[in-house]
């Protein structure tokens, strides 16, 4: 089992097709918003590269909350499922799905 984060925030959206991570995090004291959805993570206030292989939310970056909506995703009229995750909660939420 891969027990990168990152990896597996995109296979829990894999598994939970209908709901979409909001991931607020910080990177070297730079905020950043991180999309995640049916397995890819997309940058919402910096460029995302495009080689898949490049991660987006990288292990050295502090992960303030994790937001969960319901799909799909509608900036100006976001459907929140769960609010303000911390990271150990969402660890918990992973091991319930196996992840």
């Amino acid at each position: 089992m891969n027990n990168n984060i990152a990896h597996r925030l995109e296979q829990y959206t894999i598994k939970q097709p209908s709901q979409v991570l909001i991931v607020k995090i910080v990177i070297d004291e730079h905020s950043d918003e991180i999309v995640i959805f049916k397995g890819f993570s997309s940058s919402l206030m910096r460029p995302t590269a495009f080689n898949p292989d490049i991660p987006v939310l990288p292990e050295t970056a502090r992960i303030v909350s994790v937001d969960i909506l319901a799909s799909p995703y509608n900036p100006e009229a976001p459907t929140y499922i769960r609010q303000g995750l911390t990271r150990d909660q969402m660890q918990s939420l992973l091991i319930e799905l196996g992840l």
